[in-house]
């Protein structure tokens, strides 16, 4: 399941499966479904990824 994590007044969606972050739940969705499946990352899907360092995450921050 997608995780939602709330960052400075934004909400992002965590793929559970490989960590990504995505300011629409779709593409976390199918970001998950497609690493639950292949045990590997699409880069079409991962193309619309946030990137982590932009944003300042930290990885224990997504158990929010």
């Amino acid at each position: 399941m997608v995780k939602e994590v709330k960052k400075e007044g934004l909400t992002f969606y965590i793929c559970e499966e490989c960590g990504l972050a995505y300011k629409e739940r779709i593409w976390a969705e199918k970001c998950e479904k497609f690493c639950s499946e292949y045990h590997a990352c699409s880069l079409e899907i991962t193309s619309h990824a946030v990137e982590m360092d932009t944003l300042n995450f930290e990885k224990q921050n997504f158990s929010q």
